[in-house]
C-alpha cells in the first residue's frame, strides 16, 4: 500500500467520521486519549483525580498507538479530548474536512521524534544516500512521517526508491530489532528501543535548523467544544497546573514516581524522556510562537509537504479556524 493511498483511504473515513458526532460525553463523563511511554505532567494530576474534581465528572482515559487513531476516535464520537496529540496527523484530518481545533500546546519534543537507521548498515548523515531501495517502518500521518519526509527530501533520498510500510512505532522498534526493516520512526519509549539497535541521522537541534518543529496538542473536536467550553477550560486549567508544578522543579521527586507508573515506564526511563520535553506555561502558549500565529502557520507548512509528496491530496488555504484559543484563555482565570 502506498503512503498516498493509505492517507487517502484514512481521509475518507475520517471525512464520513466526522459528520457521526452525535454520540459524544453523555454529560456524566468524558473519553480522554492519551499515549502510553509518553510521561507528561498531566499524569500526574490524572492519577491524584484532579481532573475529575475540576470538571465534577468521571474522566475516562483510553491510551492510544497513533495521532492518526486519535483522530478517528474522536470523528466517531468515542473521544472528547486528546492530549499529546501530534500536529501532522491533526493536519491529515483537518485537510480531509474534520472539523477539529487545538486547544493547547501539549509539548514540544524535537529530541523525542525521530528515525533510526539498523546499526549493521552503518549509514549515518554523511551516507543518507545509501537508504534508496531500503525498507522503512513508518507511521503514516504522524509527526514522524512528516520528519521522515522532510529528513528525505534534505537528503535528496527519492520516496519512491524507498519501501514505505505503514507501522506504530512499537511494531517498528520491534521489527528493527529483528532486522526486518532498515529503519523506523517512532517516538517515546519505542524510539529508546529502537535506538539500541541503531542511530538517528539528525539530532534535534539539527532538524530544528531545516524547520522541523516537533510538538503535540491537545485536541477536541469543534462542535463539542462549542457545545462545553467551560468543561474543556476546566479541563485545561488542571494540565496547566501540573505543567507549572513540574516546570518549577520543586515538585519532581512527588510527582516523577506517579508519572512514570501511569506511563508505564520505571522512573529512570521517564525522566530521561522528560528530560527532552518542555511544557510552554500559558502566557507563551497564548503569544505569537505557538497559538498566536506560529502554530496556524506550521500546519500550513506541514500541510504543503505532505501536499507536495503525494500523501494528500489538497491542503486548506488556512488553519486558523482549526485553533480555538479561546478555552485556554479562560483556563488562565481559574
Amino acid at each position: 500500500m502506498t503512503i498516498k493511498t493509505y492517507l487517502k483511504g484514512a481521509a475518507a473515513g475520517l471525512a464520513l467520521l466526522s459528520g457521526t458526532q452525535a454520540a459524544m460525553a453523555d454529560g456524566h463523563g468524558i473519553t480522554v486519549a492519551y499515549f502510553l511511554e509518553w510521561p507528561m505532567p498531566f499524569e500526574y494530576a490524572k492519577a491524584k483525580g484532579m481532573y475529575d474534581e475540576a470538571l465534577g465528572m468521571d474522566v475516562n482515559w483510553v491510551s492510544f498507538d497513533t495521532g492518526t487513531a486519535m483522530s478517528a476516535a474522536m470523528a466517531s464520537g468515542d473521544v472528547q479530548i486528546a492530549v499529546s496529540q501530534g500536529v501532522p496527523p491533526f493536519v491529515v484530518a483537518a485537510s480531509a474536512g474534520q472539523d477539529l481545533q487545538i486547544l493547547d500546546v501539549a509539548v514540544s519534543y524535537s529530541d523525542n521524534d525521530n528515525c533510526v537507521v539498523r546499526e549493521d548498515l552503518e549509514i549515518d548523515k554523511d551516507s543518507a544516500g545509501e537508504l534508496a531501495g531500503k525498507k522503512v517502518a513508518v507511521p503514516l500521518g504522524t509527526a514522524a512521517h512528516f520528519g521522515f519526509l522532510k529528513q528525505m527530501s534534505h537528503f535528496g533520498v527519492e520516496l519512491g526508491s524507498l519501501e514505505v510500510v505503514d507501522m506504530a512505532p512499537p511494531d517498528g522498534a520491534a521489527a528493527l530489532a529483528q532486522g526486518s526493516v532498515d529503519m523506523a520512526c517512532g517516538w517515546g519509549g519505542s524510539l529508546r528501543r529502537m535506538k539500541e539497535h541503531g542511530n538517528v541521522l539528525l539530532t534535534g537541534a539539527e532538524k530544528e535548523e531545516l524547520g522541523i518543529l516537533v510538538f503535540d496538542v491537545t485536541s477536541g473536536p469543534a462542535g463539542w467544544v462549542a457545545e462545553n467550553s467551560e468543561t474543556v477550560s476546566k479541563f485545561l486549567a488542571v494540565t496547566a497546573k501540573a505543567n507549572d508544578m513540574w516546570n518549577s522543579g520543586e515538585h519532581t521527586d512527588e510527582m516523577l514516581p506517579v508519572i512514570a507508573k501511569d506511563a508505564g515506564m520505571d522512573e529512570a526511563d521517564a525522566a530521561a524522556s522528560l528530560a527532552t520535553f518542555t511544557f510552554p506555561g500559558l502566557d507563551d502558549q497564548l503569544g505569537e510562537k505557538w497559538l498566536g500565529g506560529g502554530a496556524q502557520d506550521f500546519m500550513k507548512g506541514v500541510a504543503d509537504v505532505f501536499v507536495e509528496s503525494g500523501s494528500i491530496d489538497g491542503a486548506l488555504d488556512s488553519y486558523a479556524d482549526n485553533v480555538n484559543a479561546g478555552p485556554l484563555t479562560a483556563a488562565k482565570g481559574m
